[in-house]
């Protein structure tokens, strides 16, 4: 059932909703949390496998919050809020589910005789280490469990938070495989301020890439996601990847926007409002469904590659080739450059 996760320990009987369930709401006076209300519930199980269809290289995740204050506009996970009889808008943003007993349930289930010990991703629905961790403080509790059963992990995040548990990481990476990575769609500060108003500073999360690796936790940075006609012009991805490449990056992929029932209908409301002249673009490029077509997936992946490649990230800089933008597809608006697809 939607519910199961969340069961309350003891509680029998056909799940409910968490309100009704008598889970602990909290909202806190200061600046940070203010207009926000996190619900404190136990979880029956917290290491989560994924769906079959699902399309991501790993099998297992541990989430130990739902809804995310970074309240990026074009969040995938916002769709799954309504399972829990909230909207995927505004409640996504700031009515948080918070699995208080995430750090045990992970110690209890990493022991089970099932347990095949298989790679486990964390912030791969919403960030772990987003506003709330600084409050609860569950990853420390969670890496912990995971060291301690030299389970290998990886970590994918906007937030600085991740520093503080630079201890945590460093000695869970010298008994098993630790991997993170930080999420940088575009290094541009006002377009970030506007599609993810939560989240550090796409530069900040620079400087968290080059902390994490400069301790010896490796870190690369996710292109996720490239904006269509916002941020995937050649002279935007040229500059994403050379600043990826000199905050030491040990990779970079990139990701294009896709849009999910939840997020498009927010992302959408947010583009109507700050970019009417590109409603009509989007409605051509996403036309067939959540999706950008495939081969504007690959050419904007193929030039991130490309990019990679001369600046060296993670080995040496390859020879410079000669630069030959693709041209934007004829669905393309006029105007300047930055508008323009790859």
């Amino acid at each position: 059932m939607r519910w199961d996760h969340l069961r309350l320990d003891g509680d029998e009987g056909p799940a409910r909703p968490l309100i009704e369930r008598g889970a602990v709401a909290r909202t806190f006076d200061t600046p940070e949390f203010r207009g926000m209300t996190f619900y404190e519930v136990r979880a029956r199980t917290v290491v989560n496998k994924v769906p079959e269809a699902s399309r991501v290289p790993f099998r297992w995740t541990v989430n130990p919050y739902r809804g995310c204050t970074h309240a990026c506009n074009y969040c995938f996970a916002r769709k799954s809020h309504e399972y829990l009889d909230l909207d995927a808008g505004a409640d996504f943003d700031s009515r948080i589910v918070v699995k208080v007993n995430a750090a045990e349930r992970v110690r209890a289930e990493l022991a089970a005789p099932r347990w095949r010990g298989e790679h486990i991703a964390m912030g791969t629905n919403v960030d772990c280490y987003q506003r709330a961790e600084g409050r609860y403080r569950l990853m420390p509790g969670i890496l912990a469990a995971l060291t301690e059963a030299a389970n290998p992990f990886s970590i994918l995040t906007k937030g600085s938070l991740i520093l503080r548990d630079l201890p945590l990481l460093r000695e869970a990476a010298a008994r098993t495989r630790v991997g993170t990575a930080v999420s940088v769609g575009a290094l541009d500060r006002d377009l970030g301020r506007a599609v993810e108003p939560g989240a550090p500073p796409p530069r900040r999360r620079l400087e968290v890439c080059a902390a994490l690796n400069e301790a010896g936790v490796g870190c690369g940075v996710l292109m996720g996601p490239v904006l269509p006609y916002l941020s995937d012009s050649p002279a935007q991805l040229e500059a994403a990847v050379r600043q990826i490449a000199e905050a030491g990056a040990t990779s970079v992929s990139a990701i294009t926007l896709h849009l999910r029932p939840g997020a498009r209908e927010w992302f959408l409301s947010w583009l109507r409002e700050d970019h009417p002249e590109l409603v009509v673009p989007y409605a051509r490029l996403y036309r067939g469904g959540a999706y950008a077509p495939r081969e504007y997936q690959e050419r904007i992946a193929r030039r991130v590659r490309d990019l990679a490649a001369e600046y060296g990230v993670g080995g040496r800089a390859a020879h410079r080739p000669a630069r030959t933008p693709a041209p934007a597809p004829p669905s393309a608006p006029p105007g300047p450059q930055q508008l323009a697809l790859l």
